[in-house]
């Protein structure tokens, strides 16, 4: 088996360090800021979409049985409680993971 010539090797070990440099390079830089406005719009999120899901099987519902408000607000607050229940598993992973570092 032939080995490499030495201009061959040293220019894929070139080409592999600016690949790792590339990746490395392409992530978002992260700050107190950065972090703070995903970690706030990630809570964001899981609340309003936990409201928005429950009102709309409540309105369904109470549109389907002829139920009438009963349903739709049974239903936010199911919705509610699961988006508070959502965030605080998201909050607890986050100390899990400071923990860990």
């Amino acid at each position: 088996m032939k080995q490499k010539p030495e201009d061959i090797a040293q220019l894929e070990k070139k080409i592999n360090t600016l690949q790792k440099e590339k990746t490395l390079g392409a992530k978002a830089p992260h700050n107190q800021y950065t972090t703070a406005a995903s970690l706030g719009l990630r809570i964001a999120t899981e609340l309003l979409s936990g409201i928005i899901i429950g009102g709309g099987i409540g309105w369904f519902l109470d549109d389907f049985l002829h139920t009438k408000p009963y349903l739709l607000v049974v239903f936010l607050l199911f919705g509610g409680a699961a988006g508070f229940l959502n965030v605080y598993r998201f909050t607890k992973q986050l100390e899990q993971q400071k923990q860990k570092e």
